[in-house]
């Protein structure tokens, strides 16, 4: 049973009947004057929903999708025809609640409290609060805007027709990171150096004309010591540091496609009635062909 916290929830939702169809967009929630229990609603119905009828809400239920009732549509078109003037009587409550089959006793219809003394039902259209009678200009529903979409006082003759867009973009997030580091490492390196070492040769020569001068210079007969130096390579190392290269980290774009899916709603508008839709012609959404009233 639907309770006072979900009757505000109740407005601008679809009407879903026992047979699968839609009877159309609920306008108004009806609550109990003694203890704010919501007790009827009023679903738009009829050409462009200019007709709206009365349904109990003893035996529905919100949804994700709607409110479900278990009466066929056909049904609730059928219900008796009561002016919408912001509050039921008690003789217009007993034809509604006999129409539909509803005992007074029936859980929720509220009447087996007899207690109260009156059975005056009042309206609500969104405003805080429950008490006094309908009010119908410049009042919001439940998704902030004003009217369902139907004629009455709150909207012209015409309806429009959204839908949602789908719009993709791009935002730039980390997706990773890279670092460059640099740290030393000691290795062994070998060369060959050539190393060039002296040692002494002994080398006898006979006296010739060209050294026979040197060679008779000095006494005839004496002693004598000749030295030589030897001399040797060594290997001498040195190190220097010098730049080898230049190394730094840079970044490029790769593109690809990605494909993104998500849910659009798109509003449709059905055609009822006795319309001649000849020469009409239709847009994306808009069903023309016209349907005979039951």
């Amino acid at each position: 049973m639907i309770d006072q916290s979900q009757a505000q929830q109740l407005m601008g939702q679809t009407l879903h009947t026992s047979d699968g169809d839609k009877a159309g967009k609920i306008g108004q929630v009806y609550l109990d004057a003694h203890n704010g229990q919501p007790e009827w609603i009023t679903v738009n119905t009829g050409l462009f929903g200019t007709s709206e009828s009365f349904v109990p809400l003893a035996e529905a239920s919100l949804t994700a999708d709607g409110v479900n009732v278990p009466y066929t549509k056909a049904t609730i078109k059928d219900a008796p025809n009561i002016d919408d003037a912001g509050q039921l009587s008690e003789a217009q409550e007993r034809e509604l609640y006999d129409y539909y089959g509803i005992s007074y006793t029936t859980e929720g219809s509220t009447f087996a409290d007899t207690t109260r003394t009156s059975t005056t039902r009042t309206s609500t259209t969104g405003t805080a609060g429950y008490a006094g009678t309908a009010q119908y200009a410049e009042t919001s529903n439940a998704h902030g805007t004003t009217g369902y979409d139907t004629s009455g006082p709150t909207t012209d003759s015409a309806m429009t027709r959204s839908e949602e867009e789908l719009h993709v973009g791009t935002e730039r997030v980390q997706a990773g990171k890279a670092r460059l580091r640099k740290w030393v490492e000691t290795e062994n390196v070998s060369v060959d150096v050539p190393i060039r070492t002296e040692k002494a040769v002994l080398v006898t020569e006979p006296i010739t004309d060209a050294n026979r001068g040197d060679a008779f210079d000095g006494p005839a007969i004496s002693e004598e010591e000749h030295e030589v130096i030897l001399t040797t390579e060594r290997p001498v190392v040195s190190k220097e540091t010098v730049p080898v290269e230049r190394v730094r980290l840079d970044t490029q774009v790769v593109e690809n496609v990605e494909t993104v899916s998500d849910q659009v709603r798109k509003e449709h508008i059905e055609l009822e009635g006795d319309v001649d839709t000849t020469g009409t012609t239709g847009t994306t959404g808009t069903n023309l062909q016209g349907k005979k009233k039951r």
